[in-house]
């Protein structure tokens, strides 16, 4: 099978397609990291021109995380870049979306007035984004609004890497299985520790009925090939015994986070995080109590995985 990279541009704002969209001194830095590129020089309050937005789209498929520095841009800049890359994905917890925007997820510890406004326990647990529906998310953008003085930072464990250094024995047991995944699988218990959960209507868990996907998933541009379970979401492997599936799965998330896989984001100021959600599976470190943290997500719908 050949796969080839498809470039997606989806309707741009008016002032984008007006605009004269010069090349940018762009400079992509990978990490001495298992994962992850830092680039420079892009402003994405300015149109980006076709060249800039097809580096950017491949330097994405080679190191699977960006980080796009000192971006002083509106939510309407970030929704209009996120399109680029495909439709935009509601999160089910639309009590947090930001007025205005319901595609924009608020990730925060802040309360006030007694409420959280918004998702403060966004990644507790290791996961690939939107894993839970039928297609799961390409990608996701996070832009810091306002960040810790401390802690606040995610990690980000390569799952390509994951697949090709599975033992021999475990590539065997899962070549060719499929695994449920499911949005309730840690809610409850989420839910007891925090003031961020609220309880879903009927409609919302409509939204999230169980579903199943390849524990080994062949990205649809490059054709690499990524293992596609995580702690948070996948509950079992699909016509195995109840205790050897839980066996199997501890020993596949065990091996899918180990320190080789990981790189760690500290966050600056304005970064926006760009990240492969077929590629990659994510955690968040932490933030103390008493520190206040807010970002702004995006997320893109993906394919059926296969």
């Amino acid at each position: 099978m050949i796969f080839s990279i498809v470039t997606i541009q989806t309707a741009a704002p008016t002032s984008a397609l007006t605009a004269t969209a010069a090349d940018q001194s762009i400079e992509i830095r990978p990490f001495d990291a298992p994962l992850g590129a830092e680039v420079i020089g892009l402003d994405l309050t300015r149109p980006l021109s076709p060249a800039d937005f097809a580096r950017i789209h491949r330097a994405h498929l080679d190191h699977h995380v960006l980080v796009f520095r000192d971006q002083r841009i509106t939510p309407d800049e970030q929704v209009a870049f996120s399109r680029r890359f495909g439709p935009l994905q509601i999160h089910v917890l639309h009590q947090f979306g930001l007025t205005g925007y319901p595609e924009v997820l608020i990730v925060s510890n802040i309360v006030e007035n007694g409420q959280p406004i918004g998702l403060g326990d966004a990644g507790h647990f290791w996961h690939s984004d939107l894993s839970y529906k039928d297609k799961p998310s390409l990608g996701s953008m996070l832009h810091a609004q306002e960040l810790p003085a401390i802690g606040g930072d995610t990690l980000f464990a390569n799952q390509h890497l994951a697949w090709d250094s599975l033992p021999a024995h475990l590539k065997r047991a899962v070549e060719g299985r499929v695994a449920e995944h499911t949005y309730l699988a840690k809610y409850a218990e989420l839910q007891k520790r925090s003031p961020w959960r609220p309880n879903l209507s009927a409609e919302q868990i409509a939204q999230v009925r169980a579903v199943t996907h390849p524990i080994v998933r062949t990205h649809p541009e490059t054709g690499r090939r990524a293992l596609f379970v995580s702690e948070h979401f996948t509950t079992r492997v699909i016509g195995m015994p109840e205790d050897e599936s839980r066996a199997l799965l501890a020993e596949l998330f065990a091996h899918g986070t180990q320190p080789g896989f990981v790189y760690r984001h500290r966050w600056q100021a304005r970064d926006m995080v760009f990240w492969d959600n077929r590629s990659v599976m994510h955690l968040a470190a932490g933030t103390p109590d008493d520190q206040r943290r807010k970002l702004y997500r995006t997320t893109i719908e993906g394919d059926v995985p296969f």
